[in-house]
């Protein structure tokens, strides 16, 4: 009887993947982020979401709903980038995506340049979700690296879509990003 047991074990993560498709995010970009999709889908296949977002928001796959991680890479392609970036509402979609988890780590991750053309201040937004990260094109960084300044969260430069795997890696905290 004064013998304890204690264990330790990861708290379950659920990811909410937004997705910017707005005019500044096509082609290579859009590739990027549908193996940027297969790799949160693959990872967390039972509670996750991806939303793409410009000035509207299209749930391509459901928190609490699992999809086929091919479903939603095929959805991501078929995707043409045009439109406005509203973040302020890709943070709202990924509160309500979110909530719906009963999981002890709850995180959204932007992938999107961030450079807000539409909907006005993103960071009140950003600031009520559990956690945020950022996944922002290589070559285009700069209104990224402000945000996760301003926020304090975790960021990494996307170098094309087989960086994709790593740089969710190191968002979530599980290693330095090794691109």
């Amino acid at each position: 009887e004064d013998l304890v047991g204690r264990g330790w074990e990861r708290p379950w993560t659920a990811v909410c993947l937004l997705v910017d498709r707005s005019g500044s995010m096509q082609g290579d970009r859009l590739a990027t982020a549908a193996v940027t999709a297969a790799a949160v889908t693959l990872r967390v296949p039972e509670d996750c979401s991806v939303v793409a977002f410009s000035g509207d928001a299209l749930v391509l796959a459901s928190q609490g709903r699992p999809r086929p991680a091919g479903d939603v890479v095929v959805d991501l392609c078929r995707l043409r980038g045009a439109g406005v970036t509203d973040l302020g509402l890709a943070l709202r979609v990924a509160t309500e995506q979110l909530s719906r988890s009963r999981a002890g780590r709850r995180v959204a991750i932007l992938l999107s340049d961030c450079r807000v053309t539409s909907g006005g201040d993103a960071d009140e937004h950003a600031r009520g979700l559990d956690e945020l990260a950022v996944l922002a094109p290589a070559d285009d960084t700069a209104d990224a690296e402000a945000l996760a300044a301003r926020l304090g969260i975790r960021w990494a430069p996307l170098h094309g879509p087989s960086s994709a795997p790593a740089a969710v890696a190191h968002v979530l905290g599980d290693r330095p990003a090794a691109m």
